[in-house]
């Protein structure tokens, strides 16, 4: 039973979309992170009172070649209205990623595609979703340590240190897990161009979030301990490796679709066997 239930998932893992999807969602995913930077530095840049805290917090979120690189988008206080709207259809063209997710979806679901300017508006929909959790991942999980750090050097949060501690080491990664079991559960969902019950969506998303959390685990604790990648790709090395990370990510989420389909499927199987047996 249980090596049945490995082959089918291998058989829809083996599909040629599941072999590009991975790829394409983290080479979607690392390009949003420069017109996000962009947009949010236009915005802080415009308040002055939070520039100087921003740049500072963002020089302690980051590793320094990465840093160096992603400033400059920060930085640039002459972004014009054009630039803006350039960084708004930079959004629109991420997006392919998730509506990747949605075709694919419904190529393994055995669904006919739905109306394409719906499908357009439901992956723009799925890309912020997915950016406001890696912005989470980055802050909260990858760089964790580091936003500790700066957060308990404010002077105005000195009475609430001892707290502030105690909620980040102890319950960041429970907090970490229910939020990602709960959006996962919501993007493999709404993905597919047909109502799917989300009860189908459980074994995937689980799987999904104990794997993000292990391979961040991992990156974490690599960028803090180990790493010494300057040896082999100077400054780019950062980026290198996030890059590894967010691929690693995104093959986890195409599993996790997989997974779910075969819940589905094997589901309707069944089912159809059942109505069979009992018109005979």
């Amino acid at each position: 039973m249980v090596k049945g239930y490995f082959n089918r998932i291998y058989d829809l893992i083996v599909r040629p979309e599941m072999k590009v999807l991975p790829g394409q969602l983290a080479f979607f995913l690392v390009l949003s992170i420069f017109p996000m930077l962009t947009l949010v530095g236009y915005i802080v840049s415009k308040i002055t009172l939070l520039s100087g805290p921003f740049l500072n917090f963002f020089s302690t979120f980051l590793p320094s070649s990465l840093t160096n690189i992603l400033i400059p988008f920060v930085t640039n206080n002459n972004v014009s209205d054009n630039v803006l709207f350039v960084m708004l259809l930079g959004f629109v063209l991420v997006s392919n990623g998730t509506y990747s997710i949605i075709v694919t979806s419904n190529e393994i679901y055995g669904i006919k595609d739905g109306n394409y300017l719906k499908g357009r508006l439901k992956a723009l929909f799925m890309i912020l979703i997915l950016l406001v959790l890696f912005v989470f991942i980055l802050a909260v999980l990858a760089y964790g340590n580091n936003v500790l750090s700066y957060v308990l050097k404010l002077d105005f949060l000195s009475d609430f240190k001892n707290n502030i501690y105690f909620v980040f080491v102890f319950l960041r990664w429970p907090i970490a897990f229910l939020l990602f079991f709960a959006v996962l559960k919501v993007l493999y969902t709404v993905a597919p161009d047909k109502k799917i019950s989300s009860k189908f969506m459980n074994k995937g998303a689980l799987f999904t979030t104990v794997g993000w959390i292990i391979a961040t685990l991992i990156y974490s604790f690599y960028v803090s301990h180990v790493a010494d990648y300057t040896l082999f790709y100077g400054s780019l090395s950062g980026i290198v490796i996030m890059m590894m990370w967010i691929y690693v990510l995104s093959f986890i989420f195409v599993m996790g679709i997989a997974i779910n389909a075969d819940d589905y499927l094997n589901y309707k199987k069944m089912n159809k066997e059942k109505k069979k047996s009992y018109n005979n």
